[in-house]
């Protein structure tokens, strides 16, 4: 999907609390919608370099959040030792519809200028204001926003860049 990431696991959440007196954990979802988190059957935790995968035994969305049984988590002491801990996902395991990407693939490209060429800056950050997603470029000049709009965002290459039509003042 993008030969320039390596991010096999990708952040989908963190343990914010214990759920339960069977080892339930409350995740808080950084994924799209917590359904999406809800729906994996494997989780992993980081250990070091490398990934723990544990099997979903059973998982449910409570308003914004996702409440989970997992594999080798038994008990409310098991599970309140996890508290604050980020929990994994492989990206094959998330499906993405057409056009759309996970975030990580997005960050360090570069903004291009599709009449012109020129290279604003790169993707530093994204986040969601509720009605679309703002991409964070660093330019030369400090920051810039961007609404991930069509308007502006004429095509995304995870290879090449993404290539805007910017309006008057955006970049400058």
């Amino acid at each position: 999907m993008n030969g320039g990431n390596e991010n096999k696991y990708l952040e989908c959440g963190k343990i914010i609390n214990t759920h339960g007196v069977k080892g339930g954990i409350k995740i808080e979802s950084w994924c799209d919608s917590p359904e999406t988190l809800a729906e994996l059957t494997e989780i992993y935790f980081k250990k070091g370099d490398s990934f723990d995968k544990r099997k979903v035994i059973s998982s449910t969305v409570m308003k914004r959040h996702v409440m989970a049984y997992v594999e080798g988590i038994t008990d409310i002491d098991s599970a309140a030792a996890l508290k604050e801990t980020v929990i994994y996902a492989d990206r094959d395991d998330i499906p993405l519809d057409e056009g759309d990407y996970f975030i990580i693939d997005l960050v360090g490209l570069p903004v291009i200028d599709v009449d012109s060429g020129v290279e604003y800056g790169k993707v530093s950050d994204v986040f969601n204001t509720g009605a679309s997603d703002i991409y964070t470029v660093k330019t030369p000049d400090g920051e810039r926003m961007i609404p991930a709009v069509p308007e502006f965002i004429i095509e995304i290459d995870t290879e090449r860049g993404i290539f805007v039509r910017p309006i008057e003042g955006m970049f400058n």
